[in-house]
């Protein structure tokens, strides 16, 4: 061979392009990324699990008795969750208080009736509700100023914000009023006696 023909030949090996990828290099990557998700996931899993576990002193929650009086309000829209009364980020997670879903709430003279479609439901006795106010956030979930329909109850020694949204957020306003009303009067009964 000639010297032309080497650096030729030289020429055209230096032109051919770089291997791209490698297959085995890709996939290892792609599987390492998986077990990644999969581990955080778990961790995430086990911290909702280990919260549970902490809120096991919290009782059973009560379910509607038969026969409940005419409603004085209902609505339908989404349960946010609940946490510790004033500490909007302590999510309570204990007997499915911390699944979100769809939600259909009657105020009735015996209480809150919470139906929750997919989750559990529950139940408020009068005499358990403490107030309801308009707020902006619930664990989880921030809106607008207002658009949060937050009812707090006692259960057990624990007091509980609730965070519910109406599919017509301009019914919140008459929750408040009447859930704070139905409060005022049970107090008043009860100073009475």
């Amino acid at each position: 061979m000639t010297p032309a023909v080497i650096q030729l030949a030289a020429e055209a090996a230096e032109r051919q392009s770089a291997e791209v990828t490698s297959f085995g290099a890709r996939m290892a990557w792609v599987i390492g990324l998986a077990v990644f998700v999969a581990f955080v996931y778990w961790l995430m899993r086990q911290g909702w699990k280990w919260r549970g576990a902490l809120q096991n002193d919290l009782p059973e929650l009560p379910a509607a008795p038969d026969g409940l009086p005419e409603h004085r309000l209902a609505l339908t829209g989404r349960y946010h969750g609940s946490t510790t009364a004033g500490q909007w980020l302590d999510r309570i997670v204990a007997h499915g208080l911390g699944v979100r879903s769809r939600v259909e709430l009657t105020l009735t003279d015996a209480g809150l009736d919470v139906v929750r479609p997919g989750a559990t439901d529950f139940f408020v006795p009068a005499a358990q509700l403490r107030g309801a106010r308009l707020d902006k956030g619930i664990a989880g979930k921030v809106l607008t100023e207002g658009g949060l329909l937050v009812v707090t109850w006692a259960h057990g020694d624990k007091l509980i914000d609730s965070g519910f949204r109406s599919d017509r957020a301009a019914e919140h306003a008459a929750w408040v009023e009447a859930v704070n009303l139905m409060n005022q009067s049970i107090t008043t009964e009860g100073a009475e006696r």
